[in-house]
């Protein structure tokens, strides 16, 4: 016994099943391209940052101690710090040039010249130098 035809649905033909495959396909290439996309965005930046901490060293100052983690230890880096008052409004800051080193993280003290009290010290940001 054998059933109606198009009971089920459309009769399978040869240009439904080469539709289906290229549908199949391009949906395939579009996720491949979508993840490959956000590995790219989301990849590791070749420098970060990890504040250590700080200490205030009176009206005039504060020391800054700071871990730079980079990818590649040749690479030179600068990072720049700032100290905030407790109203969190930049009382000072310096950006710090760090030349290549041995190994992929380094601890670094810097000191900030201040226009008043600090109450805390930060890295703000580090970057690769460029030539």
């Amino acid at each position: 016994m054998s059933l109606p035809p198009g009971r089920y649905g459309p009769v399978d033909t040869a240009a439904r099943r080469r539709r289906a495959t290229w549908a199949i396909a391009a949906g395939g290439t579009l996720g491949v391209a979508l993840v490959v996309w956000l590995a790219v965005i989301n990849a590791q930046p070749d420098v970060t940052h990890r504040d250590v901490g700080f200490v205030v060293r009176g009206a005039g100052s504060v020391e800054v101690a700071f871990d730079v983690i980079r990818a590649d230890p040749a690479v030179p880096v600068a990072c720049r710090i700032t100290a905030l008052n407790r109203h969190y409004a930049e009382v000072g800051v310096v950006v710090v040039e760090i030349g290549p080193g041995q190994r992929g993280a380094e601890r670094q003290r810097v000191e900030v010249a201040t226009a008043e009290e600090a109450t805390t010290g930060v890295v703000d940001s580090c970057w690769v130098q460029s030539d």
